[in-house]
């Protein structure tokens, strides 16, 4: 058995358990912006990804434009079935999907044989999702800005999607804890493998708070403090097979 994760940068993959195709955060069409307007922050892709198609689930971590991208979701057939953080169920309803679950920390929701339970997430700045999804062909955990719930019971999973370095603003600290949080990771969820993502892919940042953004630790670093775990900074576009503890 075994898991494919393909990377579309930031924190968009598509998960194949076997035949079941697993859609997640994607920016994949046009520019990402945020309120009040572009001079505080915005990206742009170098280039357009193609739309995945034949997808079973697209899976919302939060709200935010940058996992809930509106004009990236426009892109999709509304008869998928489209589950997310209340904020991101909001969005894909607004959109059009037809079949929108929310689900918040300690909800779980199955859909064919993939359980998805939801956990406490980053607070930005109502509470959103992380998920640990099991599958009889795999698991992993994903949460994208490095907030591990407490709640979440110690467990043996195949795989984790997380980010690996911090990103600080002044005034602000660290809105993604990749660093701080990857040993807790280890220790909880004993992954074979670990899949740096967040910062990664194509996409470039202007405005004001882009000009402000630190990042400390690195790739290297983080594979560097691991022993039993293998570590992929994976490039956009790539698929990576993933092994399995069964």
């Amino acid at each position: 058995m075994s898991v494919k994760a393909t990377y579309f940068g930031s924190s968009g993959w598509l998960i194949e358990f076997a035949n079941f195709r697993v859609l997640i955060d994607p920016w994949l069409r046009g520019k990402l912006a945020f309120p009040p307007g572009p001079w505080l922050i915005e990206g742009s892709l170098a280039n357009e990804v193609e739309i995945p198609q034949d997808l079973d689930l697209i899976l919302l971590t939060q709200g935010l434009a940058d996992h809930a991208h509106p004009p990236t979701l426009k892109e999709f057939p509304k008869s998928i079935p489209v589950l997310g953080s209340p904020s991101a169920a909001k969005v894909a309803k607004q959109l059009g999907f037809a079949n929108v679950n929310d689900i918040k920390p300690g909800m779980t929701h199955t859909i064919n044989q993939l359980k998805v339970e939801a956990s406490a997430g980053a607070p930005v700045p109502n509470v959103e999702n992380g998920y640990v999804l099991t599958h009889p062909h795999g698991s992993l955990y994903i949460e994208p800005h490095g907030f591990l719930d407490k709640n979440i019971s110690p467990q043996s999973l195949d795989a984790v999607i997380t980010p690996v370095v911090d990103v600080t603003l002044p005034l602000v600290g660290a809105f993604l804890k990749g660093k701080e949080v990857l040993p807790e990771i280890i220790k909880k969820f004993q992954p074979l493998t670990v899949l740096a993502s967040t910062t990664g892919g194509d996409a470039t940042f202007t405005g004001f708070l882009g000009s402000l953004m630190k990042m400390e630790g690195s790739t290297k670093e983080a594979a560097d403090s691991l022993q039993q775990t293998t570590l992929i900074d994976p490039i956009a576009g790539n698929t990576y097979t993933l092994p399995t503890q069964k």
